[in-house]
């Protein structure tokens, strides 16, 4: 089949990620002797200044990796919790709040993305900090290349900036703000990291030492004093309609560190079996989905047909629902992760998935738990802002709440180690900027719920269910196969799905896969305020087929036509076992690229 671009093929190594200037680092740190670990963290500081509207330093990143040296994979959980003074009590009795506010200080964590990257650089990266940040300050210092989605995204909020954020506004509005085609440098987020670097530095140690210097300097030294500081003496202008202060404190970050997992496992189709994180994240919601599928012979379906979408679909439908009723941090909640994730709940869950689409919001009962959901209400919420929408007046309080999303990277070395990385939040329109460092926080906590006893309930130190999601394979012996993941929130353990099982049932390569036109769900409780549901909402990538969406309508699909290249920013690289490498990137919104040899 025809792609928009070869899929790289080499013997050395591969990088992809959702920019090209990221993928174009990444492969310098690897040209010049650097591993896997190098060079994604490297990348995934450049995304922080090429993808500022997507990720910044305030965000969240967990990542998944397999070590060569260790034979073994972890999860490094870059998910910081919430803040000791985020309670329930304050955000419901105190401030009158049904929902935690999308933009703002409230919804902010620790920002757990510094972190996440230090600690994989530490333990298993070669290069100096120095050396991995050093492409980063090059880019805030003298100006990275904006692609048009960044001047847009800063086109919504302007009104929110000049009126409510002056920060942002000084940051992000100076000289008319960014231009497509043109350089926007940061040099305030430049001398952050260099202060960063030299404070580590001047401790005299090794490498490794130095490392967990700068991670002193950023939970423990001038950074956490500057967020603090920031927290108590502004109010910020949030989606709730008011001006509320933030309660992260040095104290909470000073308490906080990335943390290592094993990841979660399940075989698909008896040769492969996927990595994914904790029910921290959504990830199992994609295992899940798969567990369905495996009932399904979707090789013998079209790949851009009405039954696999369907099939796909209705999967998607029951795994995510579950999400919603049991999944949360379990440092606080008991999961039942193994009866989720076991032959026979699937077997009795895919009982339901028959010829006709589901309006219905269908959680289970593992282990006899009953489930409780409050479906109507997210039906609601959507159906009010769409009514606020038509009538056409909105509100500078509700600017920015839309408008964040996410990144990734994926990088295989010539040694066989591997990353996939999904770095977000801390999104230049997610609260204002700290004037002090270049960057402002991020706002994941906006997915708890605000009831102790749900499983994503607010909890002080408890982190939020996110939607961040990478993924890795292995394959046949469990030698690692391939690193994959993409931007999307909701979409993103759905396109996921959707390019793994074109590429394991119908044979694609990542590329084919990748370029095939995809589609998505609004069907279950949305993670990000104001916390709505569609019913039955399916839209397809506009390159479908037009008999295909009137076949899904037919079945009860209240399903729609999308823009020609509008679904998925996947990116991912494989490696075979005659050492060949391979990888792929997502050609929509022309950003995305692999490069390698």
């Amino acid at each position: 089949m025809f792609t928009t671009r070869p899929e790289i093929a080499g013997t050395f190594g591969a990088v992809a990620s959702t920019h090209w200037i990221a993928s174009g680092v990444g492969m310098a740190v690897l040209e010049r002797g650097g591993n896997a670990f190098d060079a994604a963290a490297a990348a995934g500081f450049t995304l922080q200044i090429v993808e500022p509207h997507l990720n910044g330093p305030g965000g969240d990143c967990p990542i998944i990796l397999h070590s060569e040296r260790l034979g073994a994979q972890q999860v490094i959980c870059g998910q910081g919790p919430a803040p000791r003074g985020l309670t329930v009590a304050k955000l419901k009795g105190e401030l009158g709040l049904d929902l935690v506010p999308g933009t703002g200080l409230l919804p902010a964590p620790v920002p757990g993305a510094f972190d996440a990257w230090a600690l994989m650089l530490r333990d298993h990266g070669t290069w100096s900090l120095r050396d991995v940040l050093g492409y980063a300050i090059g880019y805030a210092r003298s100006g990275a290349h904006m692609v048009p989605r960044v001047a847009a995204t800063v086109e919504t909020v302007r009104p929110l900036f000049e009126s409510a954020w002056p920060t942002s506004a000084a940051l992000w509005l100076r000289g008319g703000g960014p231009k497509p085609g043109e350089l926007y440098a940061n040099p305030v987020l430049a001398d952050t990291y260099e202060r960063v670097v030299r404070e580590a530095e001047a401790t005299g140690g090794g490498r490794e030492r130095q490392i967990d210097a700068a991670r002193d300097a950023w939970y423990r030294g001038f950074v956490a004093d500057a967020v603090d500081r920031f927290c108590r003496t502004t109010e910020a202008l949030d989606t709730s309609g008011r001006r509320n202060a933030g309660v992260l404190t040095g104290e909470d970050m000073a308490g906080w560190r990335a943390g290592v997992e094993s990841p979660l496992a399940r075989g698909y189709r008896g040769r492969h079996t996927v990595l994914k994180c904790g029910p921290w994240s959504q990830g199992p919601a994609m295992l899940q989905t798969l567990a369905l599928l495996e009932g399904f012979d979707l090789g013998a379906t079209d790949p851009v047909g009405t039954d696999f979408v369907h099939f796909v679909t209705e999967a998607m439908k029951l795994a995510f629902a579950d999400r919603e009723a049991f999944y949360g941090d379990p440092d606080f909640v008991d999961v039942p992760m193994e009866t989720l994730l076991s032959p026979a709940y699937a077997e009795a869950r895919r009982a339901l998935i028959g010829e006709r689409a589901s309006l219905e919001f269908r959680p289970g009962n593992p282990d006899g738990r009953a489930p409780r959901t409050d479906y109507a209400a997210a039906v609601r919420r959507a159906e009010e802002v769409a009514m606020a929408a038509g009538t056409g007046e909105p509100t500078v309080s509700r600017l920015g709440a839309s408008g964040g999303d996410t990144c990734h990277v994926d990088v295989i070395d010539r040694w066989g180690n591997m990353v996939s990385a999904t770095p977000s939040a801390g999104w230049l329109q997610s609260s204002p900027a700290i004037p002090e460092l270049g960057f402002c926080l991020g706002s994941r906590c906006q997915m708890f719920w605000l009831d102790e006893d749900l499983p994503n309930g607010l909890k002080p130190g408890k982190r939020p269910r996110t939607t961040l999601s990478p993924s890795m394979v292995l394959r046949d012996d469990g030698k690692p196969w391939m690193s994959f993941g993409t931007p999307g929130g909701e979409q993103q353990d759905q396109w996921q799905p959707i390019m793994l099982a074109r590429m394991v049932d119908h044979r694609f390569t990542i590329q084919q896969a990748i370029d095939l036109p995809a589609f998505h769900s609004e069907h279950w409780v949305s993670s990000f305020w104001p916390r709505g549901a569609k019913p039955g909402k399916l839209v397809l990538e506009g390159r479908f087929a037009p008999e295909v969406l009137e076949a899904l309508q037919g079945r009860g699909h209240r399903a729609e036509m999308g823009g020609e290249w509008s679904e998925g920013r996947l990116t991912g690289a494989r490696r075979e076992a005659d050492g060949q490498i391979f990888a792929g990137a997502n050609p929509r919104g022309m950003q995305g690229y692999a490069v390698g040899r």
